[in-house]
Formats: C-alpha cells, sequence, structure tokens
C-alpha cells in the first residue's frame, strides 16, 4: 500500500492523462477503418493499406525528431502532440458533415495520429521515469496496462453501440475530445521537469538519429525483445483490418457485435495487468516475461476458426481473452524491464526507435496481409499469421541480466 501511495499528485495527473486519451481511442473502436468499411465500402486490400499508411509514412516522418525530443523538455511536447491529434481526427466529422469525406482524408489523418503517437510515446516514457522511482516503475506500468484494459473492455461495447444509434463519426468526435483532456491533464502536473541533457552545438546528424536503433541492437538483453515485440506486434495488429472485414462484411456480424466480441476478452487484459506484480514477486521478472511472452503467441491462430452466429462470436470472444491475458501480463512486465536496461541519457531515442520499428513492422505485415487477403481471403492470411507468430518465442531473451538502474541514479521530483 505504502508504495502505491508514495507515486504522487504528479503520476495522478499523467495517470489521469492517459486514462482520458486511452478511453477515447476504446470508444472509437479502430474508427478509421471501420469508417472505410462502412461510409466508403471499401475493400479488404484498401482497409490495410489504410492501416499501414498511416503507420509506416507516421514512422518516417517521426525518424528525425528523435534525437530532437531527446533534448527537450516533454512535457510540452506531450502537449503539442495531444494537441494535434485532437485537431486531426477532429477534421474527419466536419468533412463527413461537409459531405466531402474521402479516402484520401483517412489517409492523411491516419498519417498524422501515427506519428504524434510515437512522439507522444517516446516522450511520455522518458517522463514517466523522471516521476516515479525505480522500484515503483512496475506498479505505475500495471496501472497503465490495468487502465488500458478497462478502456479496452468498455470501450469497444459503447463505441459499437454509439455507432449503430448515432452513425460512425460520433466516436471520432469522443476520441477527439479525449486528446483534449489529455492535454489538460498534462497541463497539471505541477512538479519540476528534469532537465534535459545538453543539445550538442552541432546539427544532429544522420548518426544520432540512428544511436536508439544502434543501442538497442548492442544491447544482449533489449535486441531479442526488439525483435519479438515487433514481429508479434505486427503480426497480431496485420490480422486486425482482415479480421474486421471478415465479421463485417464475409460474416455480417453488426457494429455492436463486433465490440462486444473485442471489449468483452479484454477484462483478461485487466486480470493480466492485475497479476503481473504478483507473479513477478513469487516467480521473477525474467521468468514471467518470457512465460507469458511465449504463451500470448499461442492464440492468434484461433482467429481462423471464426463462424457466423453465436459460435462464431464465442471463439473470437475466447481466443481473444486468452491472447490479450497473456498480453495484459506481458506488457507492464516488458515495458519495466526495457526501461530498466535503458540508460537516462538514450531513453527518448530508444524509445523512439522502439516504436518506429514496431509501427514500421505493423505497416510491412499489413501490407503483405493485404495483399495476401487478395489472393486468397482474409481467413486464409489470418490462419497464415496465426501459425508463423507459433515461431516467435524463440527470440525471448533467455537468461536475464542486471539492470542499469545499479549504477545509474534516478532523480525523483
Amino acid at each position: 500500500m505504502t508504495r502505491r501511495q508514495s507515486l504522487g499528485r504528479d503520476f495522478g495527473w499523467l495517470w489521469a492523462a492517459f486514462a482520458a486519451s486511452t478511453v477515447g481511442t476504446w470508444l472509437a473502436l479502430d474508427a478509421l477503418p471501420l469508417i472505410a468499411v462502412l461510409v466508403l465500402h471499401s475493400s479488404a486490400m484498401q482497409v490495410s493499406l489504410l492501416s499501414a499508411a498511416g503507420l509506416a509514412v507516421g514512422a518516417l516522418i517521426v525518424v528525425p525528431l528523435g534525437p530532437w525530443v531527446e533534448f527537450r523538455r516533454k512535457r510540452p511536447v506531450m502537449i503539442s502532440m495531444d494537441l494535434l491529434r485532437f485537431l486531426a481526427m477532429l477534421s474527419l466529422p466536419a468533412a463527413y458533415a461537409l459531405g466531402c469525406l474521402g479516402f484520401a482524408q483517412l489517409v492523411v489523418v491516419s498519417v498524422i495520429v501515427a506519428a504524434a503517437n510515437i512522439v507522444f510515446t517516446s516522450a511520455s516514457g522518458a517522463h514517466l521515469k523522471d516521476l516515479v522511482r525505480p522500484d515503483d516503475l512496475l506498479t505505475a506500468g500495471g496501472r497503465f496496462e490495468t487502465t488500458t484494459w478497462t478502456a479496452t473492455a468498455v470501450g469497444p461495447p459503447l463505441g459499437g453501440a454509439a455507432i449503430g444509434m448515432f452513425g460512425p463519426l460520433t466516436t471520432v468526435v469522443l476520441d477527439a475530445v479525449s486528446y483534449l483532456l489529455s492535454a489538460l491533464g498534462i497541463r497539471a502536473i505541477s512538479g519540476r521537469e528534469r532537465q534535459p541533457p545538453a543539445r550538442p552545438a552541432r546539427r544532429f546528424s544522420t548518426g544520432d538519429v540512428m544511436e536508439g536503433w544502434r543501442y538497442v541492437l548492442r544491447h544482449p538483453v533489449l535486441r531479442p525483445l526488439f525483435f519479438n515485440t515487433a514481429l508479434v506486434n505486427g503480426l497480431i495488429m496485420a490480422i486486425a483490418p482482415l479480421l474486421a472485414v471478415l465479421l463485417l462484411r464475409d460474416l455480417g456480424f453488426a457494429p455492436w457485435q463486433y465490440g462486444l466480441a473485442f471489449g468483452v476478452p479484454c477484462i483478461g487484459g485487466l486480470v493480466g495487468s492485475r497479476l503481473a506484480p504478483l507473479l513477478v514477486a513469487r516467480f521473477g521478472q525474467h521468468r514471467v516475461m518470457l512465460v507469458s511472452g511465449a504463451l500470448r503467441a499461442c492464440w492468434p491462430l484461433g482467429l481462423a476458426f471464426v463462424r457466423p452466429g453465436l459460435s462464431g462470436l464465442l471463439i473470437v470472444m475466447v481466443t481473444e481473452f486468452c491472447l490479450i491475458t497473456c498480453v495484459g501480463v506481458f506488457n507492464p512486465v516488458f515495458a519495466t524491464y526495457r526501461l530498466e536496461h535503458t540508460t537516462t541519457e538514450r531513453i527518448t531515442r530508444t524509445l523512439s526507435a522502439w516504436s518506429i520499428t514496431s509501427r514500421a513492422s505493423i505497416a510491412t505485415l499489413t501490407v503483405l496481409g493485404g495483399l495476401l487477403a487478395h489472393v486468397t481471403s482474409p481467413r486464409t492470411t489470418i490462419a497464415i499469421a496465426g501459425v508463423v507468430i507459433l515461431g516467435t518465442p524463440l527470440l525471448l531473451p533467455r537468461r536475464p541480466a542486471l539492470s542499469v538502474e545499479a549504477a545509474e541514479p534516478v532523480t525523483v521530483p
């Protein structure tokens, strides 16, 4: 109990800001792909390209921003990214009301939001290490993970119902407002922010931009995790637009059923995130990360067997519940492990490199999935992705390593 109370008021505001934007995101229920399917009647290939384009181009835009963010105060950067996402998302209902919403605008908004997400995530990860003590990082990560899965459990069913009652742009407005609330929450943090590292006198070079990748690829612990998370996340997210097409178009599920199928199983993420600290205390951080990381690869193949009606809905819900429970355990343990093994002066560039690579892998695999679905079918592509992901546990680090924190004190405001 003492540790929970020690996180403090400033962390509470950061947590509240995160909660606001997360709830908005999950109320939106994959808003852009759903708009493409339900409003613009796009094909499976177009939906996959929409998902991939935002991630790929957004990641490319952010590549030179990693070192730039490293030498800036993080809270102003986070607020700026929230306001940018607010304006981008709000442009969609405005265009819809004027009768000029098109596929190209969906792509542009996807790019802007994806780029802002990467910058925000990198800055917030670095700022979190300023706000809490090293021993509290797992507790803080568990709170974020619990919030994510609570919002994911509640948001999609409510979002699906809202779409059915008020139209597909309703949740986009709520998502836009959530970014504004997030900016206000970050603005309310009153503690002094750690002074960023001094800017070098010279201009940034290609070497500065690549420093995050060099650090990760030379690190014996971070390197296997880097490849594992990039591939697993890429394969899981590449399935998402194809599953939306399969359920909503091919199998005739209603939006509220689609939301229910992915909302209810997210209770597993809530359970997993609550269990993570208990499991770490009993079995050790590395063992929990290894086992949960391996188990999360076992379930996506089940999504290839979904059928129409109640039986198909149950298949999706059970499969997603098992997958999300494992992810709910893995994510906060992995996030803590990564922070503990990254030196403070490299956090932003490392997280930027990680985010960019993750999104680039998702984009690449989503495009490949869309092409394969065009040649075969969404169901066949989901099955192939499920088989490939079974081999990803081989990339997890087999041995634990010492944290860098023992050699590097962290200043707590």
